[in-house]
């Protein structure tokens, strides 16, 4: 090179030697995925999934019970509403159980059947799938798609993108909205946001599960599945090879190889799979199937149908890929062989588990008290001596109610002999709440044996029976201090 500086060494390019490593940086651009539409019997069951979950997450908030919303997550007024059922802050324990079950049901479902979860009902794959087909109206399938990527801009590209664009941010505000509604009154909700009246609260996070929505499903797609979504990261720890995943058959596949319609694949030396790659077109993570169980396969079996496509086609047999378990395709077994490893020792633990825990978390919602209350102690006054010369304490009970009836309650307590409680009825509004001062005195007499102790009691309250249902009472500990 002309003009090189002394002391500088010079920088130039050298071909790679035979067999050298490849060198590939860590940071590259996305290549984006067109995923090619299919149709077949699992593109259908992932339709019906898509339908039935928008319908439940955009439905379910417009259906009223008993005058208002069935279902509603009111954290202003600090009240889940769930049918029937009203829970209340005290009622965290559930949620709590809640978690416990879905990772037990998680654990379960995947030792069985892999990450079908992911391929039919997961928000990810289910709006990414709606956005998909938006995307289609405007742009059209993989190759025209392709092809509008590599044109230059003109009117017709921005009006195709504009389109889709626009779509998609539509489509993105009404989730969002919808998603308000699940916690402010979407009867009340709608109109006042159509209005231009929507509070400040409510419009931050409809504009920021809209703008997710639009982020997950229009920008990121399998980027979610493949880099931020832990669950493909720790699926190889939940699954086995007894684990339904979707396989390709190797051993009847290989060696693959283009031929005619009409040609002997045997006498070819070639085996069922034509090397079509239309399962990696149709992949929406962009993977190839062929080369083994990866990470960023979500079961969405989109592979499946491409191929048993082209096997009708062709008069081949179905499944050269199909749902099955890695033995199964190792060993050849038939459908009733690999169900029968269905039922193997982890499969029955996590099952027990979860049914245990199901029931029991059943139970409890079943057998739970329409009211609770908690007691308080006064900490002003501890203890007093009153003109008779007995002792009072005074305590603060405060009670929810958890029903949507109103409740009278009546105060008694348990404890030393001649225990004295002076407390009104307690009156508390539907899905309300009260606070009421209850005074309990002891006997003079009573309390001097007592001088310096901390007498525990027992304060219960009591519901009259309603509507041929029994009474029901609760009970709370506390303690009466007897001063020296």
């Amino acid at each position: 090179m002309k003009h090189e500086r002394a002391g500088v060494i010079p920088i130039r390019p050298v071909a790679a030697a035979a067999g050298a490593p490849e060198v590939v940086s860590l940071v590259q651009k996305r290549q984006p995925i067109h995923a090619r539409a299919v149709s077949g019997r699992y593109a259908t069951w992932r339709w019906v999934f898509v339908w039935l979950t928008q319908l439940f997450f955009y439905g379910l908030p417009w259906l009223e019970i008993g005058g208002r919303q069935a279902v509603l997550f009111d954290i202003d007024a600090q009240r889940f509403y769930l049918f029937d059922l009203v829970l209340v802050p005290q009622d965290l324990i559930y949620l709590a159980a809640l978690l416990v079950l879905s990772a037990l049901a998680l654990f379960f479902f995947t030792a069985v059947a892999g990450r079908l979860w992911c391929g039919y009902a997961c928000p990810q794959t289910v709006y990414t799938s709606i956005f998909m087909w938006i995307e289609r109206q405007f742009e059209g399938d993989r190759l025209a798609r392709m092809r509008l990527d590599r044109a230059p801009w003109s009117a017709g590209k921005l009006a195709r993108r504009s389109g889709k664009i626009a779509a998609w941010t539509v489509f993105s505000l009404v989730t969002g909205l919808s998603f308000v509604g699940w916690f402010t009154p979407i009867r009340e909700l709608v109109p006042a946001a159509l209005q231009g009246d929507i509070g400040g609260w409510s419009a931050f996070w409809a504009l920021f599960y809209g703008a997710f929505t639009y982020g997950n499903a229009g920008l990121l797609r399998e980027q979610m599945c493949k880099y931020i979504c832990p669950y493909a990261r720790f699926q190889s720890a939940m699954i086995d090879r007894d684990s339904l995943v979707i396989a390709y058959d190797s051993g009847r596949g290989e060696p693959r190889g283009a031929r005619s319609k009409k040609a002997d694949a045997g006498a070819l030396g070639l085996g069922s799979c034509v090397d079509c790659t239309l399962c990696v077109q149709v992949c929406p993570t962009g993977i190839d199937i062929r080369n083994g169980l990866q990470n960023e396969c979500i079961g969405c079996a989109a592979c499946i149908d491409a191929c048993d496509g082209v096997m009708d086609k062709l008069g081949y047999a179905r499944g050269l890929i199909r749902y099955s378990t890695e033995n199964a395709v190792a060993g050849g077994w038939s459908r009733r062989e690999t169900l029968r490893r269905v039922l193997r020792p982890r499969v029955l633990i996590y099952g027990a588990l979860l049914a245990a825990l199901t029931l029991a978390f059943a139970a409890s919602l079943a057998l739970r008290s329409p009211f609770q209350f908690d007691v308080l102690k006064d900490r002003s006054t501890l203890a007093r001596l009153v003109d008779d010369g007995a002792i009072e304490n005074v305590y603060r009970l405060q009670v929810t109610n958890r029903s949507e009836q109103p409740q009278k309650l009546a105060v008694t307590a348990e404890g030393p002999a001649g225990l004295v409680v002076d407390a009104p009825p307690i009156t508390v509004d539907a899905a309300g709440a009260a606070q009421v001062v209850v005074r309990l005195r002891l006997p003079a007499e009573t309390a001097a044996p007592l001088a310096g102790q901390s007498v525990p009691v027992a304060f219960v309250l009591s519901a009259a029976a309603q509507d041929g249902q029994p009474a029901l009472s609760r009970r709370e500990k506390s303690t009466f201090l007897v001063p020296r």
